[in-house]
């Protein structure tokens, strides 16, 4: 008996049972729709995360107080400090940042949001292309200009509606501002929050009027190589622990935070997540194996007669068994592309309803098919052994 005849001979015995078919197909559907969501899943909450880090700049340094919101004392970042740092080789551009949570108002309308102080060095240094508008100048700095750039979220809050109009007049926390610009749309921050629900304005202007001292959030360095991180860096350390008068065996009262290195730990630790949602979801995969081999030992009890007959007229112990493996084979080859379909669909319409990013790799498509048939091999050979060791003359009483 060929391989072909052996193929045809398999479809006709699942297609007499269709039902059974299909429900023994099932676990294998669920299970191969299960590891391509998982892996979808997961493959786009890491694109999406790293897309937003990478956004941020991967020659980018990031300094916070050690104690987080420093307001005074040991721990805090001062204006003096950011200067100090433009002396620094590799350095390309360095940005303080002051904040402070502000509610905002145009007319009777009132939004919360965060208010950033900073210099013009922070376009440069995210790169922005304004939809409309600009950024403030040093100019603005200097002069503690009442002019502010805003996020998206506050104009969509602000303005519902209405393309904002540039030189329009707010209030923040009560002292009017004007509206120069408004900032192309960011997302969800590397670290979550809402990056579009923010106003930026002069630092001086936010020290001065809005929180009444001169400590810094944060500073943002960006190195001229992302090769000179590591010696940048050190380097930092080393000025900040000077101006801070550190003891040479006391710790830091600051924190470096480098974006190249973040993203290396994000993207190691998303794929550990992937494949351990991988494997999660393969289980299901084993319980449908478990459920065809459960099936294949029924359905050789039932055919005792027919294996029989097949003996009888030729068919060698090798035939037997070969028909019975790509029926299993066969069963779960199916579920396998139709759990891929699943899957595939399953992960763009909960994208598309959830507003999440899935990304369904091909590779994930193949391995699950490829898993599928393994299933089909592991669970369909005993099956396939016991009804190939029959004794054709017991199967041939069998009733």
């Amino acid at each position: 008996m060929n391989l072909m005849m052996i193929f045809r001979t398999a479809w006709r015995s699942l297609s007499v049972n269709k039902m059974r078919s299909v429900l023994t197909a099932l676990g294998i559907i669920i299970g191969v729709g299960s590891v391509i969501m998982m892996v979808a899943l997961s493959k786009g909450a890491t694109a999406g995360i790293t897309a937003r880090i990478a956004s941020m700049g991967t020659n980018i340094l990031q300094i916070f107080p050690s104690g987080g919101r420093a307001v005074g004392g040991a721990g805090a970042l001062t204006l003096e400090d950011s200067q100090a740092l433009w002396q620094l080789p590799y350095v390309k551009n360095v940005a303080p940042v002051a904040e402070s949570s502000v509610t905002a108002a145009v007319g009777s309308i009132t939004w919360k949001a965060t208010a950033n102080g900073t210099t013009p060095e922070m376009e440069s240094i995210k790169g922005w292309a304004f939809p409309a508008g600009g950024f403030f100048t040093a100019q603005d700095v200097d002069n503690m200009s009442m002019v502010a750039v805003i996020g998206q979220t506050v104009a969509d809050n602000l303005f519902p509606g209405v393309q904002v109009p540039i030189g329009t007049g707010m209030r923040i926390n009560g002292l009017d501002f004007t509206i120069i610009g408004v900032l192309p749309v960011q997302g969800a921050g590397g670290m979550g929050g809402d990056q579009d629900n923010t106003i930026f304005v002069p630092i001086s202007t936010v020290q001065q009027r809005l929180v009444g001292n001169q400590n810094l959030r944060q500073i943002v360095v960006q190195a001229s190589d992302q090769d000179a991180l590591p010696f940048l860096q050190n380097a930092v350390t080393s000025v900040l622990r000077e101006r801070h008068r550190l003891a040479q065996d006391a710790d830091n009262d600051f924190r470096i935070m480098d974006m190249a290195e973040l993203l290396s730990t994000v993207e190691d630790t998303t794929r550990i997540l992937t494949l351990l949602l991988g494997g999660i979801a393969a289980v299901s995969l084993i319980v449908g194996g478990i459920g065809v081999m459960n099936i294949m030992l029924v359905s050789v009890t039932e055919r005792t007669r027919e294996i029989g007959i097949r003996m009888a007229v030729g068919a060698t112990t090798r035939d037997i068994l070969n028909q019975f493996m790509i029926e299993a084979i066969l069963l779960c080859l199916i579920g396998g592309a139709l759990g891929s379909l699943l899957g595939w669909g399953l992960s763009r319409l909960f994208g598309s309803l959830s507003g999440w990013t899935m990304q369904v790799p091909v590779w994930s498509a193949i391995i699950a098919i490829a898993f599928s048939s393994l299933i089909g091999v592991v669970f369909g050979f005993y099956p396939a052994r016991k009804a190939a060791e029959a004794d054709p003359i017991e199967a041939l009483r069998y009733e």
